[in-house]
């Protein structure tokens, strides 16, 4: 038999991979997807935004039967937390949705090739070789004419420190046996403040230590602000300004030193998370044996996510200079393959790009913040809606945040709108489509919003940056 030269190979199977093959697929291309683990779906899939969103599900629904009697619902104070069943109940969403992309592969007639991939170097007479090695050692060669990296992401760790039962990253304590009495987290981006939520609502002692000066750092300044009220209403306690020295084993579980202001202090937990950032898995994928420029790790890509060896794409979140979020994965994933296939295509816009924080309360945002705004150069207008004057908040019984529009004072712009509170990941949605469709302040207030919703505070907030919010 001849052998297959495939359109285009893909190595990782995470949002960005998978995504991208299911999109080759459907343009025709002959598609290969390797994949190191047994399973697709990567980090995300298996012990990221999945998993971890299912645990915040569970813990708003437990911290909703807290105020039981508020509903009118009584005889659950005697209520118990069956954790595992809470790890199961997560665990058959994982799986089920496996299972969901192991069907679309082949609906799609991607051919799933099981193993690591390595580049053997560059293209010959228009066709690359990709080495794969077998979980049982063997080693294999694929060809194809274009190769998409996706090879992911994984937890950065404090120098010195390595994983185990008391000192944990996003893999681990997703696997935890039992919830701990005291947690100490490290790191307030969205990995640390979702977890300092789950664990808090299940009544654990949680205390976020950030090396910046704010909780959420890459959030506007007043939504980092308000998370910071509401977490210390919840009874979780944060330093920021922190660097944490030292980490040592106690006989409560670990002992850490750090520093505030000069002034060194000590707590004491049953488990640290740690959670300051994600590295890229590009070393020992053959890339030295390529023009691909990299950089910290990072791989340098054009808009079309095209690196600087020809026909040698990268995605998701390996990629120079775009977040590390699954849905930015994705896109880039869908633009890369258009260009392969000669589709028409659009690049990503990172100022359309929107953040979702899965806290309680939530956050979501797009844009510009209004600090960046102003250090752009923009006259800023900027309108603010609380969800205290929402009804529908009422109902729910989520008062917390707000809704936040930064616009541009001369035409009306928007530059960037910034949610916390209720379903503030879903509510983005209305800004990101908003923005892609350049549309000013004014088309969102005569934009008719449903009644009631909690949608219903974005037109308050568009109306507000004008003074003229109806209901505040």
């Amino acid at each position: 038999m001849p052998e297959i030269v495939y359109d285009v190979a893909i190595i990782g199977s995470g949002p960005a991979g998978y995504t991208a093959a299911i999109r080759a697929g459907q343009y025709g291309l002959k598609t290969a997807l390797i994949e190191k683990d047994n399973v697709l779906g990567g980090t995300c899939l298996h012990v990221g935004c999945i998993p971890t969103k299912a645990l915040l599900f569970n813990a708003e629904i437990w911290d909703h039967l807290k105020d039981a009697k508020e509903f009118g619902i009584e005889g659950v104070d005697s209520r118990t937390l069956n954790w595992a069943a809470i790890q199961e109940r997560k665990s058959k969403i994982v799986a089920k949705h496996t299972k969901g992309l192991d069907f679309l592969m082949k609906k799609n007639k991607v051919a799933v090739i099981r193993g690591y991939g390595r580049l053997a170097g560059p293209a010959k007479d228009g066709v690359f070789t990709i080495e794969v090695t077998s979980g049982d050692g063997k080693n294999s060669q694929l060809r194809a004419k274009n190769i998409i990296l996706s090879t992911g992401s994984e937890a950065r760790m404090i120098p010195g420190l390595q994983p185990d039962s008391e000192i944990l990253t996003n893999i681990e304590i997703l696997d935890i046996g039992r919830i701990p009495k005291s947690l100490v987290i490290v790191g307030a981006g969205a990995v640390g403040v979702e977890f300092a939520s789950i664990f808090r609502s299940f009544e654990a002692k949680v205390t976020i230590l950030e090396m910046l000066p704010r909780l959420v750092p890459v959030e506007d300044e007043d939504v980092s602000k308000e998370l910071a009220r509401v977490y210390r209403k919840r009874g979780i306690e944060y330093f920021t300004g922190a660097k944490v020295e030292k980490v040592e084993k106690a006989k409560m579980g670990i002992t850490v030193t750090f520093n505030v202001d000069g002034k060194q202090q000590k707590i004491e937990a049953e488990k640290i998370l740690i959670a300051v950032g994600r590295k890229p898995r590009t070393e020992n994928v053959g890339l030295e044996k390529t023009r691909v420029q990299v950089e910290r790790g990072f791989i340098k890509t054009n808009e079309w996510m095209q690196t600087a060896e020809p026909g040698i794409y990268a995605i998701g979140d390996i990629v120079m200079g775009t977040p590390q979020l699954a849905h930015v994965g994705a896109m880039e994933g869908i633009v890369a393959v258009a260009k392969i296939a000669g589709k028409e295509a659009k690049p990503v816009d990172p100022n359309k790009i929107p953040n979702a924080t899965y806290c309680h309360p939530e956050i979501g945002s797009v844009g510009l913040t209004e600090a960046k705004a102003k250090a752009e150069g923009h006259m800023v207008k900027v309108g603010k809606f609380p969800f205290t004057a929402n009804s529908r908040a009422s109902i729910v019984g989520q008062h917390d945040g707000f809704i936040k529009i930064v616009s541009d004072a001369e035409y009306g712009e928007i530059l960037g709108v910034h949610i916390i509170g209720p379903q503030a990941t879903e509510l983005i949605a209305e800004a990101v489509a908003a923005m892609e469709l350049e549309a000013t302040v004014e088309d969102l207030m005569w934009t008719i919003h449903a009644h009631p919703t909690l949608a219903e505070a974005m037109l308050d907030a568009s109306n507000s940056v004008y003074g003229l919010a109806i209901n505040a």
